[in-house]
């Protein structure tokens, strides 16, 4: 390993909510590292192949010259934690850990629903991500390439839709959510300057990666999220490096405190993530072949996501891992905001 490599690399792209989250974080805790975007000429040659051609990739170089990569943010944050001590974003109260990953799993699996279906409906959105997201690995390379390169990620896209279940049915759903998740994200930072406290968790960061796109470039959504919440859009900019940040231990929101702290966020998480979670989950048990559902009183409809159902089981694991006492006391934290259902 050459002494300019750092031993930690990320490759990804500004217009994957991932890749931000996990640049973001990587800042924030002081992981040195080295920032590669995907599809240009620095993407290095000798990396293992992961399983699903997705980004970001996290690659991890030891000293003894072998080298690791793995897709997936949630597993990368943790993969992070066992390397380095450093200022954590993983609460040490098993409690609040819980409720962390929560609503990290709520903004990777539910706030991605709102970004993917502004980007590819809206018509102005449609035209700036064709004409920008092309540009980024290769910004020198001939105009009818990255011409031909916007459309066909455009067409790419937008036929995925139905997959993220974005579709006429649920278009009101995803668009009404998101309007509060706003309200409720603004009205926490006005308690605090992060989610989980006075110090940023892996929620902060799930939350901001999907931001990144529906608050600072994404056209339409932009727009709704400078009516809404003007302070998330201030937030995203100063999450985006948090390297000069100063924390300390006592600065976790407590589990004292979290079911005030958390209660917007919590409620929209059972409001609209958890009957998706358990429709989900039902139609990929029967093998149907549409996630037919209700949603804050409206229709849903898609076709069944595994990963999605992966990630209910993963709660549920995580649920069921704790003490019986930590199990109360977290039972209590959610109990009315409809996120106990996932764990009835």
């Amino acid at each position: 390993m050459s002494v300019t490599t750092p031993s930690v690399q990320l490759i990804g792209s500004p217009g994957s909510p991932y890749s931000r989250k996990m640049r973001a974080l990587l800042r924030y805790r002081r992981i040195s590292h080295q920032w590669i975007l995907r599809n240009s000429t620095s993407e290095p040659a000798d990396i293992p192949a992961v399983p699903v051609a997705l980004i970001p990739i996290l690659v991890l170089r030891e000293a003894d010259g072998s080298v690791a990569s793995m897709i997936d943010s949630t597993p990368q944050i943790r993969r992070l934690e066992e390397r380095f001590s450093e200022r954590s974003v993983i609460p040490p109260d098993p409690v609040v850990a819980f409720l962390d990953a929560l609503i990290e799993d709520f903004g990777d699996e539910w706030l991605t629903k709102a970004m993917f279906h502004y980007r590819w409906v809206y018509d102005a959105d449609i035209a700036k991500a064709g004409a920008i997201l092309p540009r980024w690995g290769r910004s020198d390379a001939p105009e009818d390439r990255m011409v031909a390169f916007g459309k066909m990620i455009s067409e790419r896209q937008i036929s995925r839709l139905g997959v993220v279940g974005s579709n006429s049915t649920t278009a009101a759903v995803i668009e009404s959510s998101y309007r509060r998740i706003l309200q409720a994200l603004d009205a926490r930072l006005q308690q605090a300057p992060f989610v989980m406290g006075a110090r940023p968790g892996s929620a902060d960061f799930g939350l901001f990666g999907q931001l990144t796109q529906l608050a600072l470039f994404d056209p339409t959504p932009a727009e709704v999220t400078l009516e809404v919440a003007p302070r998330v859009v201030a937030w995203c900019e100063v999450v985006e490096d948090l390297s000069g940040s100063q924390i300390a231990e006592a600065d976790w929101v407590t589990r004292d405190t979290a079911a005030a702290a958390l209660a917007g966020l919590l409620a929209e998480i059972g409001r609209v993530y958890t009957p998706f979670l358990l429709g989900n989950a039902a139609a990929l048990e029967s093998g149907a072949s549409q996630v037919e559902c209700e949603i804050d009183g409206r229709k849903w409809v898609q076709e069944p996501f595994p990963y999605q159902g992966k990630c209910l089981r993963w709660l549920r694991e995580r649920h069921g891992a704790l003490s019986a006492a930590d199990r109360r006391d977290l039972d209590a934290i959610l109990a009315g905001s409809g996120c106990e259902a996932l764990f009835a």
